[in-house]
């Protein structure tokens, strides 16, 4: 049976405490551990998938079509564990499965109450699927003392109960402000975190302590008394110069060793952190920096974009330089307003994205990187933008648009009410439901022989994740490759058009998915290595 390691968190939210469970799988990988890591959100929508990325940040999506917590993404790239759905737990989906399960008349005429039967939910999904596994990491949404996470609080006391001490831990990221003008560091707020997750029965093993300054042995000494943990268990967490320098931090602080110490381990390898330097030195000594523009309609939260730009990172390390994100409201450039803003950038991508808001500035983009020659990359809706521009402008198909905004002339863009996947057929209605019903998840698609992005996967099939509800036309595809815009990449039936590509551009690719969900700092996605490739040429040109 696995031991299981339970992240909370306190004082505030964002304090890393996705980070702090992918930097722990990885250190407990790099000593040879097999690891899984799990999410507990107490919100009640069932999914993030119909949640605002302004409230929410990116949706990540896993292999299985999961629409999950943007901390999954953290997850795969750090440890490259695929996630699946039954890594990612809503308060709204334990609620569904209990109202479902009641209708039925499951509970045999039992009063269903929170506990046992929500709490009993809970555990059943943090022990259930685990696989040939070491260590099952599982965090929880939220800071303690939130009233939506109580129920996840108190299964997890139970599950401490029951598995023992020694198959669970306990471990609290908390908050240690340096107040500038007293001069000093505050452990009273984590302090007070700790109060208040004793009070629902939990007794921290480790407190991870996020600060912005080191903290003195005096410090380590107070909170160890107050909050009645070992002084070793007390580690710091200072910001980090990059996201992949946490796992090296963290080990140098004595992270892993304290757990495994914890859970009495004393025949652990000595980790192999070496692919993590390796980074690290690549990150912090570039041969160069490029710029790339990204035309966007929430730059104004740029978690919602997490993966994309973590993916432009990777493409970074694999051609050894920095990438310089420069952020642009798509909206800025419509109504004929000056593309100016890029002008300096070494090549232009335009992201996913939903509804008709910018939609005409990011086609004014595609526009200025087909006519300058700037590498261009569009992905899901920057592909259906780029196919809108082709068709508008250079094969002559007035009123081209999508269905998404309403009802245009000619719909190159529409809705998908149907497709394959696998040996099973799946559909959707226009006034169905809006959450799970977009093509999500890994598909599989053929690309052309002699195609540009052929080249790049060096292979004949790929499979990528989808995240999308409407579809390049295929009818128009005749009309569009006499323009230049040439199909590169279709779903095996050749009904879907997953990738097109212009061949007479230095770098120009859209797609239909969303390969940022698969690139990983140790294993960059080739696409973004590519492009980042092609952008190094441009800045030379410049």
């Amino acid at each position: 049976m696995p031991r299981y390691i339970f992240i909370t968190g306190g004082v505030v939210s964002s304090l890393g405490k996705g980070l702090a469970s992918a930097a722990l799988g990885a250190l407990l990988q790099a000593r040879g551990y097999r690891v899984r890591l799990r999410k507990l959100d107490p919100y009640l929508n069932v999914d993030p998938g119909t949640m605002s990325p302004y409230q929410h940040g990116e949706v990540y999506v896993t292999d299985d079509g999961a629409e999950t917590d943007l901390d999954l993404g953290h997850y795969e790239r750090f440890t490259g564990v695929p996630a699946a759905q039954s890594d990612n737990i809503t308060t709204g989906r334990i609620y569904q499965n209990i109202i479902d399960r009641e209708r039925r008349g499951d509970y045999l005429g039992a009063t269903v109450q929170v506990i046992p039967h929500v709490t009993d939910q809970i555990k059943e999904f943090v022990l259930s699927d685990a696989g040939d596994v070491d260590f099952v990491l599982c965090e929880v949404g939220g800071t303690v003392g939130d009233i939506e996470g109580l129920p996840f609080f108190e299964s997890l006391r139970q599950l401490g109960q029951e598995l023992g001490r020694d198959k669970a831990l306990f471990l609290h990221v908390t908050l240690m402000p340096y107040i500038k003008a007293a001069g000093e560091m505050k452990t009273k707020p984590t302090q007070h975190s700790v109060k208040e997750l004793l009070s629902i029965g939990i007794q921290p093993d480790i407190l991870l302590c996020r600060c912005e300054v080191p903290i003195s042995a005096s410090d380590k000494r107070k909170i160890a008394l107050f909050c009645n943990v070992p002084e070793g268990a007390v580690i710091e967490g200072r910001d980090a110069a990059s996201l992949y320098d946490v796992p090296l931090e963290y080990h140098n602080q004595g992270l892993d060793r304290e757990v495994l110490k914890r859970f009495r381990i004393e025949d652990a390898p000595e980790p192999d952190l070496s692919r993590w330097k390796n980074i690290s030195e690549t990150i912090h000594a570039p041969d160069g920096e490029v710029t790339i523009g990204i035309v966007g309609k929430y730059v104004s939260l740029l978690d919602a974009y997490k993966s994309l730009m973590e993916a432009l990172a990777h493409g970074g390390i694999a051609n050894n330089v920095k990438v310089r994100l420069k952020w642009l409201d798509s909206a800025q450039f419509e109504g004929g307003e000056s593309l100016a803003p890029l002008e300096d950038v070494h090549a232009i991508l335009v992201p996913g994205g939903f509804g008709e808001r910018g939609a005409e500035g990011k086609i004014a983009a595609v526009k200025f990187a087909r006519e300058r020659n700037i590498p261009y990359f569009g992905i899901c809706f920057g592909m259906q933008m780029a196919v809108i521009e082709a068709a508008r402008n250079l094969a002559g198909i007035d009123g081209a648009g999508s269905t998404e905004f309403g009802k245009p002339d000619v719909p190159i863009v529409g809705l998908m009410t149907e497709w394959v996947r696998g040996n099973e057929v799946e559909q959707r209605s226009a006034g169905g439901d809006l959450g799970g019903t977009m093509r999500l998840g890994a598909y599989p698609a053929v690309l052309v022989q002699g195609s540009r992005v052929r080249d790049i996967y060096g292979a004949d099939h790929i499979e990528e994740r989808h995240r999308h509800r409407y579809e390049v036309n295929i009818a128009y595809r005749e009309q569009l490759e006499a323009a230049g815009l040439k199909f590169s990449g279709l779903s095996p039936d050749g009904v879907l058009p997953e990738i097109v590509e212009r061949t007479d551009h230095p770098w120009f690719i859209g797609v239909q998915f969303h390969p940022e969900y698969k690139s990983r700092p140790f294993d960059p996605h080739p696409l973004f290595a590519s492009f980042i490739a092609a952008a190094i040429e441009q800045s030379r040109l410049v």
